[in-house]
């Protein structure tokens, strides 16, 4: 399984976006959001000037109507410490800080939440909305620690979660390649969720999969995938699974896996059908491993080379289907530079007595050279010419063979198999001769009898 390409961080711009649109500062819920608005509002209504209230409600229009330029410079002349009170003023900078995001300038509007936050009586809520903020921020800036750090003091002023947080410190503990510990946040989040009775993300258990896997935890990471499976059902959790099965040595699930995302049509790549059809050797379906590869080497799907010849060659010869096995085998043959493939092609012609056709095969992966076995070569050699009739040839080949130990028993009943024969047939044409030279001197005798 390959490394992960770095952490998109849409979820986490969705939720800061959502939030902002609902509210200058990020909210946990809708539900808190709106209550929280609610009170922003009456609060603003009562503790803000009414000069410093109509500039602000003055700067929303523009921001309604996109003038970010516009209502920052409405702001930035309205923000004096010196002159506003300190409730006055975190509305001036929550606001500036809004625009700021808008205009896509996050490090100003880190800054700016950041004085924010600095603000002696900032009421509790509204300093752990804009911590949380501040948290998002820094991730989207890349400033991974400080992510966490801001983070952390929020979870510190947080006394029920929801499962979104600790999505968030996993995924930075991610960036900075703290895996273990992203293990724990994942699974509160996914507990919290279950018990909110929210739906558990597909992200969240990749994410959880992946500190497992960096663990080695592989019966973690074959779980995960089963559930990843049963909800998304997709190509690269079936690969995954089987790698999962295969680290975990559970041969047999491998080859379900692999089964199962081929009879779902998920196979694809080369590799995915040779391997799939390997499978199918090993689980000794021999027959299925032939189709498949003759039914993608056909379509184009999978390489017409020598190896992939081979392998379907053997397929077909384990199937029993020889005949299958040959066509197979004559390419692989002849784009082979040893002669291995041409004696197993010989061994199908043999078998489907194909003797002429056998003997040249032999003949020709001798001649290439590169046998494992030349002796075994030189056999079935002696075969072929016995079939053919051909003994004196084929009591060479046995002899050849014979030269080699092992190989020097079935030689030798070889040759006086083809020796017994030798014998025989010649006792065969004595007698015949015998018997045509008696019918010829009795049709003699007869012709001069009737001479007489």
């Amino acid at each position: 399984m390959n490394n992960t390409s770095r952490l998109s961080l849409t979820v986490c711009l969705t939720l800061l976006c959502g939030a902002l649109a609902m509210n200058p500062v990020a909210a946990q819920d809708e539900d808190a959001a709106e209550r929280e608005s609610q009170q922003q509002k009456t609060k603003q209504a009562q503790a803000v000037s009414k000069d410093v209230y109509d500039r602000i409600t003055k700067a929303q229009e523009m921001v309604d109507a996109k003038d970010y330029k516009g209502a920052l410079k409405s702001l930035n002349s309205l923000y004096n410490p010196d002159k506003l009170t300190e409730y006055e003023q975190a509305n001036v900078l929550n606001y500036i800080g809004f625009v700021y995001y808008n205009m896509d300038d996050i490090p100003n509007a880190i800054r700016t939440y950041s004085r924010m936050i600095a603000i002696p009586s900032l009421e509790p809520q509204l300093k752990k909305q804009t911590t949380y903020t501040l948290s998002q921020m820094y991730t989207m800036e890349e400033q991974y620690q400080k992510a966490l750090s801001t983070l952390n003091q929020w979870f510190v002023m947080e006394t029920n979660p929801a499962p979104e947080p600790f999505i968030l410190k996993a995924q930075n503990l991610y960036q900075l390649n703290r895996f273990p510990e992203m293990i724990e946040p994942i699974n509160n989040a996914i507990r919290i969720a279950e018990k909110r009775e929210k739906p558990v993300k597909e992200d969240w258990y990749v994410l959880l999969n992946f500190a497992y896997f960096q663990q080695e935890d592989y019966r973690q990471v074959r779980d995960i995938q089963k559930i990843l499976l049963v909800n998304w059902p997709k190509k690269r959790y079936w690969f995954s699974l089987a790698g999962a099965f295969t680290e975990l040595g559970e041969d047999n699930n491998l080859i379900n896996a692999y089964a199962a995302a081929n009879d779902q049509r998920m196979l694809e790549k080369e590799t995915e059908f040779v391997t799939m059809a390997q499978l199918f050797l090993q689980r000794e379906v021999p027959y299925k491993a032939g189709q498949l590869l003759e039914k993608e080497m056909a379509a184009g799907r999978v390489s017409k080379n020598a190896k992939n010849y081979r392998l379907l060659s053997q397929a077909w010869q384990l199937s029993m289907e020889d005949e299958k096995a040959i066509p197979a085998l004559k390419e692989a043959a002849r784009l082979s530079d040893d002669g291995e493939l041409d004696v197993r092609l010989a061994n199908a012609l043999l078998n489907t007595g194909e003797y002429t056709e056998c003997a040249a095969s032999v003949r020709n992966g001798i001649r290439k050279g590169g046998l494992k076995s030349p002796d075994n070569a030189q056999i079935s050699l002696g075969m072929c010419l016995y079939n053919l009739r051909k003994y004196r040839a084929a009591i060479d080949a046995f002899q050849a063979a014979s030269k080699t130990p092992r190989s020097r028993k079935i030689a030798n009943q070889w040759i006086n198999v083809i020796r017994a024969d030798i014998d025989r047939n010649e006792q065969i044409r004595l007698a015949e001769e015998a018997a045509r030279r008696k019918r010829q001197e009795i049709n003699e005798r007869r012709a001069k009898s009737g001479r007489a």
